[in-house]
C-alpha cells in the first residue's frame, strides 16, 4: 500500500538482515515495517504476537493498560494467518498482525465491560463492526485495554479496574477515555488499537502518550457495537505509532456501514497513497484564539518551535479563528442527556455500581431539560453545516492538542470535583469542539516537556478530509524525529511521581 509499505521494506531488510537477535524486539516494528516482514514471510504472525504477549506479561502489571488478554484466541488467529500467507492468501497490511480494542468494542465470546462494575461480566453475541472488519482483513487481536468507565472522563483513573499508568512517567495519568489504548500502543504491547472519541478521547491520551491518534470525521467509521457515550458526538478511530499505521488502520475501518443511524456514505480514497503527496501546496490556519489561550509554558514552547517547521513543510500559516468558546457548554448538555438516556436504566436500578465520578455526571443528565436538548442538537447541526467555511480560505488548521500537562493520579485521587477538574475539563478544551465540528482531526507527537512528557500537535482538516490531514501529519512527523523517541519504561526505567 503506497509508500509507507515501500519504506518498511527496505526498514525489513535491515531487521531481516541483522538475524535473529533483532527478533527479539520485533514490538518495536511498525504496522507497515511488520507488514511488509510478514508478506514475505520473514517473520511469522505467531513470532509478532508471541513478542506482544510476552511484552504485556512484563510490562501490564505496572502499565494496567489491558484488561481482558485473549492470549489464546490471538495465538489461533496468528497461526490461521501465518497458514494462510504460506498459501500465498496475504489479505494486506493488516494481516497477521497484533492490534487491541478498548473495552467498549463489543467482540463476540469476549467481555466488553466499558471499565464498570455494571458490565464487567457482559459477554456481546455479536462483533462491533470495526471488529468485524479488523477480522475480515485479518487482524490478530490480543484483547481489550482498559478505559475510563463508560468513556465519561478524560483519565482512565476511573475505573473498575484500576488506573492506566502513563508509560512516560508511571505517576502520571495516561489520558482518557481510551487510556489503555494509548498505554498499550506507547509501550510496545501491541502494534496498534482502536480508541472511541467524543470529546478528546482519542486525542488527548494519544498526546500524553506520545503517539498518533486520529478522530476521523463524523460518520466515516461505523460506531454499530460501540457502547455509546454520545451518539451526536461518538467517533471511532485508530491509535498507533506513526502516522502510516493510522492510515493503514483507517483504510480497513472506513465505510458505510447501513445499520447504523450515524454512518455516512463519503468517498474513501487510498490513504496511504495520500502520505506520498508533497505537502508544500497546503494552506494552514493557526487557530490562536482560544486554543493557545493559558498554554502551559512548556507547551507553548513546544508550539512556537512546530510552527516554523509546518511554515517550511507548506505553502504557509496564517491566523484564523474558530468559535470554540461557546462549544463546550453546548457539547456538555447534549452529551449529559444522550448519556443519560442510555443508562438511566440502569442506574436508577443500580447506582452504587457506577464510580462515583460516573454517577455525579449521569444525575447531570438526568435534570437537561427537553427543551434544552433539542436547542443543542439544532446548534450542533447548524454549526457542522456553517463551520466548514474556514477551509475556503486554508486547508488544515494546526492547534496544541492539549493546553496542560498530564495530571498526576495522586491529585486525580484527592476527590471528584478534582477528578473531573484535573482530568477532563482542563485537558479537553482543545479537542472538545472538534467533535462538535465532525471535522477529522489528528494528534501528533510534537515535543517534550523538560522532565521528559510527550507533547501533543493537533491538526483538523474540512469533513472527509483524512487524506489532507494525514498528509500534513505524515510530513511534519518526517521532518522531526519526537515519534522515534521510546517511553522510560521499555528500557525498565520507572519513576512515581
Amino acid at each position: 500500500m503506497g509508500s509507507s509499505l515501500a519504506d518498511a521494506s527496505s526498514q525489513a531488510g535491515a531487521v531481516e538482515s541483522s538475524g535473529r537477535d533483532q527478533r527479539t524486539d520485533l514490538t518495536k516494528l511498525s504496522i507497515a515495517e511488520a507488514a511488509e516482514l510478514v508478506r514475505r514471510k520473514k517473520v511469522s504472525p505467531v513470532e509478532l504476537t508471541a513478542a506482544c504477549l510476552a511484552r504485556i506479561e512484563q510490562l501490564n502489571p505496572t502499565l494496567n493498560a489491558f484488561i481482558t488478554i485473549t492470549a489464546e484466541s490471538a495465538l489461533a488467529q496468528a497461526r490461521e494467518a501465518e497458514a494462510e500467507i504460506r498459501r500465498g492468501r496475504w489479505r494486506g497490511p493488516i494481516h497477521g498482525i497484533p492490534l487491541a480494542l478498548k473495552d467498549l468494542f463489543d467482540t463476540a465470546g469476549v467481555k466488553t465491560t466499558a471499565g464498570s462494575a455494571v458490565y464487567k461480566d457482559r459477554v456481546p453475541t455479536e462483533d462491533a463492526e470495526v471488529v468485524r472488519r479488523l477480522k475480515a482483513a485479518g487482524a490478530v487481536l490480543l484483547g481489550k485495554t482498559n478505559m475510563h468507565e463508560f468513556a465519561y472522563g478524560g483519565s482512565s483513573a476511573v475505573t473498575y479496574f484500576g488506573a492506566v499508568h502513563n508509560p512516560w512517567e508511571i505517576g502520571h495519568m495516561a489520558g482518557g477515555s481510551s487510556g489503555g489504548s494509548a498505554a498499550a500502543v506507547a509501550a510496545e504491547l501491541c502494534y496498534g488499537a482502536l480508541g472511541s472519541d467524543t470529546a478528546a478521547s482519542i486525542r488527548q491520551p494519544a498526546a500524553f502518550c506520545g503517539i498518533v491518534g486520529l478522530k476521523p470525521t463524523y460518520g466515516l467509521v461505523s460506531t454499530r457495537g460501540v457502547i455509546p457515550l454520545s451518539w451526536t458526538f461518538d467517533h471511532v478511530g485508530p491509535m498507533t505509532r506513526t502516522v502510516a499505521d493510522t492510515a493503514i488502520m483507517l483504510q480497513t475501518i472506513a465505510g458505510y456501514d447501513p445499520t447504523d443511524t450515524t454512518s455516512r456514505q463519503m468517498n474513501i480514497p487510498d490513504y496511504t497513497a495520500a502520505l506520498r503527496m508533497n505537502a508544500s501546496s497546503l494552506r494552514v490556519g493557526v487557530a490562536r484564539e482560544f486554543f493557545f489561550a493559558g498554554l502551559d509554558p512548556e507547551i507553548e514552547v513546544a508550539l512556537n518551535n512546530a510552527l516554523p517547521v509546518l511554515q517550511k513543510l507548506t505553502a504557509g500559516l496564517r491566523d484564523i479563528t474558530l468559535p470554540a468558546s461557546t462549544q463546550e457548554q453546548l457539547r456538555a448538555a447534549v452529551r449529559a442527556a444522550e448519556a443519560y438516556a442510555y443508562h438511566g436504566e440502569s442506574f436508577g436500578r443500580v447506582p452504587e455500581l457506577y464510580q462515583p465520578e460516573t454517577q455525579t455526571r449521569l444525575r447531570t443528565g438526568a435534570d437537561v431539560k427537553t427543551s434544552a436538548y433539542i436547542q443543542g442538537r439544532r446548534e450542533v447541526d447548524l454549526t457542522r453545516r456553517t463551520i466548514g467555511k474556514v477551509f475556503e480560505t486554508v486547508d488544515a488548521i494546526v492547534t496544541p492538542t492539549t493546553a496542560v500537562q498530564p495530571p498526576t493520579l495522586s491529585e486525580l485521587a484527592k476527590d471528584v470535583s478534582t477528578s473531573m477538574e484535573l482530568g477532563s475539563a482542563r485537558t479537553i478544551r482543545n479537542t472538545s469542539p472538534f467533535n462538535v465540528y465532525g471535522w477529522p482531526t489528528i494528534s501528533i507527537p510534537g515535543g517534550f516537556t523538560r522532565s521528559g512528557l510527550p507533547i501533543g500537535l493537533q491538526i483538523a482538516g474540512p469533513p472527509g478530509g483524512e487524506a489532507v490531514v494525514l498528509r500534513l501529519a505524515h510530513a511534519y512527523e518526517q521532518a522531526t524525529d519526537w515519534h522515534k523517541r521510546r517511553p522510560p519504561i521499555l528500557s525498565g526505567r520507572t519513576s512515581q511521581s
